[in-house]
C-alpha cells in the first residue's frame, strides 16, 4: 500500500502523477495537479501545482496560479497567487509571485521577486513572458515599477 504524504491530505488535488510516474514534455491543467514522481519539461497551468516530498521537477519554467513544493524543483517558478515551500523543499531557480511562504529547513537557491499588484500582473500573458526574458539577470535597474 502506498504511503500517503502530508501534502496529500493538506492539499487535495484533482489529478496525481504517481510515485512510479516519469513524464517529459509540456504539462497544462486548469484545476489542480500533484506530482509525486518525476517530471521534466515545462509546466504552463492555471491551477494549483503540488510537488510532493519524493517528487523531482526539472523545467525551464513552472507557471501556475499557486505552487506548493515539498520535493525538489530545478526551475524558475511564476505563480499569480502564491508559492509555498514546505520544510522538505529544495528549490533551485528564481521565484516570482504575489505571496511567498518558506518553512524552516528549506533549501532555496535563486532570486525572489514579489509582485506588488497581483491584480495588474498576469503571468499567463505573452507580455509577461517577454518581459521576463528581457529582464537583466544582474538585477532590476528600475525597482519602482
Amino acid at each position: 500500500m502506498a504511503r500517503k504524504s502530508s501534502t496529500s491530505t493538506r492539499f487535495p488535488v484533482a489529478t496525481t502523477l504517481g510515485e512510479g510516474t516519469s513524464f517529459s514534455g509540456t504539462l497544462g491543467f486548469s484545476e489542480s495537479l500533484r506530482i509525486a514522481g518525476k517530471f521534466e519539461g515545462e509546466i504552463d497551468a492555471r491551477g494549483l501545482l503540488v510537488v510532493d516530498e519524493r517528487a523531482s521537477v526539472k523545467a525551464r519554467l513552472v507557471k501556475a496560479s499557486s505552487v506548493v513544493v515539498a520535493g525538489v524543483v530545478h526551475a524558475d517558478i511564476e505563480a499569480a497567487d502564491r508559492v509555498e515551500m514546505l520544510s522538505t523543499a529544495r528549490v533551485y531557480g528564481n521565484v516570482r509571485t504575489a505571496r511567498l511562504r518558506i518553512a524552516d529547513g528549506v533549501v532555496f537557491e535563486g532570486r525572489c521577486e514579489m509582485i506588488r499588484d497581483s491584480d495588474a500582473w498576469d503571468p499567463f500573458a505573452n507580455a509577461a513572458r517577454e518581459a521576463l526574458g528581457a529582464a537583466s539577470p544582474a538585477g532590476d535597474k528600475n525597482p519602482a515599477r
